[in-house]
């Protein structure tokens, strides 16, 4: 039986997890502190170790630190309430197997307890990192904080995935301040803005003479991200000729200036972006094969705004206050009324277009208090646009529905339409969220292992 120490100064974390832990066959023990656990380490070890981070004492960062230290060959699962981006570079970059963000699933968190012991990771060394820049709270969101913090040691090659304006270089970034190449430049090119016949001397740089205006020599956006990271953003606009060149750059690490016959190596890391789909791309012969699977080594993909509403309240505290400070205006604040019509909204410029809004409200908004009817007009308008044309009220057809349901019923009719009535409702919070557990609870009302159980009962 496997042995799971849990550490969190939680009474009812503790309880909780020694219960479903050790119904799913695991040999729990407890610790209200991290030196609680160290000073047990001491007489024996146990297989896996599940540690909260905010605890009185020794933070659970620097249990992390001591395990790595001391103890190497034993897994350690990271607990936080911190959903941010710096929990999972901290959590990753300190050599956790993986981090959970509070509230979990029961059920999630012993399927990696059980990976984490077929595996038998042995920890990595705490890296100093960079604070986040990135907001959300979404489940989404923290698919995309594991990426960064999983590849927070790594030089590896990404693909950032999403919409104009989900805030693909932002991601860019933050692989980059978390990474080896920390200290080196970070170079970015929007391939979209560039004309064609200057792509290459862009990339490359050019000799003195080599076409008509060369009159100096230039160099390229590689020599320059040498020893860092050059982020090509848009890379689905790179014209074909290009993309040959670009691909043989990333087989031998070298290449030449426009004009130049001396080859000149570089040492760069890779990171591009793109809202098109490449494979369409592929298909289409328009974006080379090979370049496509060169490039996409790690694909992260961004969300839409529209689909992580619930960090939508953050982001605009955050650009809010930010404009405030700086053309210095009385800061706004969004009333629950503007919040609400917000949501409503499809957000189709994604975070650059909220970004956008909240500069116009900081410039144009009437009174602090900022209502519904005080925002653009695109946004306010879309409460009518959308309103659904009903015949009859729903209540009606409900009734119609209930009535056809319980025509052959003798018995328990309430409860199997409670049943199906719920089944129905958490059917269409999943479709919403696109299956997403902990977005389709928050939009139910419920808790995450509470919806977790319905979907096994109800055999969704």
């Amino acid at each position: 039986m496997p042995k799971v120490w849990v550490a969190d100064d939680d009474q009812a974390i503790r309880m909780v997890l020694e219960e479903s832990l050790s119904s799913d066959g695991f040999d729990v023990t407890l610790f209200e502190s991290g030196e609680e656990l160290i000073t047990e380490l001491k007489k024996g070890e146990p297989d896996l170790i599940l540690t909260d981070v905010q605890m009185p004492g020794m933070h659970g960062y620097d249990l992390l630190k001591h395990i790595n230290n001391n103890y190497e060959d034993i897994p350690v699962i990271i607990m936080t309430a911190f959903t941010d981006m710096q929990a999972a570079v901290d959590s990753y970059g300190g050599g956790a197997f993986e981090y959970l963000p509070k509230p979990f699933d029961l059920d999630e968190a012993a399927q990696i307890i059980n990976r984490a012991l077929e595996v038998k990771p042995k920890t990595k060394g705490l890296k100093k990192s960079n604070k986040a820049e990135i907001i959300g709270e979404a489940a989404s969101m923290q698919i995309v904080f594991r990426a960064i913090g999983k590849l927070s040691n790594t030089n590896a090659t990404v693909l950032v995935q999403g919409e104009s304006g989900t805030g693909k270089e932002l991601i860019a970034k933050s692989l980059h301040k978390n990474s080896p190449r920390a200290d080196m430049p970070f170079i970015a090119l929007n391939m979209a803005d560039i004309p064609k016949e200057l792509v290459e001397s862009e990339l490359f740089g050019h000799e003195k003479g080599a076409f008509t205006g060369a009159v100096d020599r230039r160099i390229g956006r590689f020599e320059q991200a040498n020893g860092g990271t050059l982020f090509l953003d848009e890379i689905a606009d790179m014209p074909l000729d290009s993309q040959t060149r670009l691909l043989r750059v990333l087989s031998n690490k070298e290449f030449y200036r426009v004009g130049g016959d001396k080859p000149i190596k570089v040492d760069v890391r890779i990171i591009t972006a793109t809202h098109q789909n490449l494979l369409k791309l592929v298909e289409e012969k328009s974006f080379r094969e090979d370049l496509y699977y060169r490039l996409n080594v790690i694909k992260i993909e961004v969300p839409p705004l529209r689909d992580r509403l619930e960090d939508l309240e953050e982001l605009s505290k955050f650009f809010l206050k930010n404009y405030s400070d700086e053309i210095g205006e009385d800061l706004r604040v969004l009333s629950e009324q503007a919040l609400q019509t917000m949501r409503d909204y499809s957000w189709p410029g994604n975070v650059r277009q909220l970004e956008n809004i909240c500069y116009w409200l900081t410039l144009m908004s009437p009174t602090q208090n900022v209502k519904s009817e005080d925002l653009p007009s695109e946004i306010k308008n879309i409460e009518t646009e959308n309103a659904p044309q009903l015949n009859g009220s729903w209540e009606d057809a409900f009734a119609a529905w209930v009535r056809n349901l319980t025509s052959s019923m003798n018995e328990n009719v309430l409860d199997i339409t409670n049943s199906k009535i719920e089944k129905i409702v958490i059917k269409a919070a999943l479709e919403k969220t696109n299956g997403k557990k902990n977005e389709a609870a928050i939009l139910l009302g419920l808790g995450r292992n509470t919806l977790a159980k319905k979907i096994k009962e109800l055999e969704i």
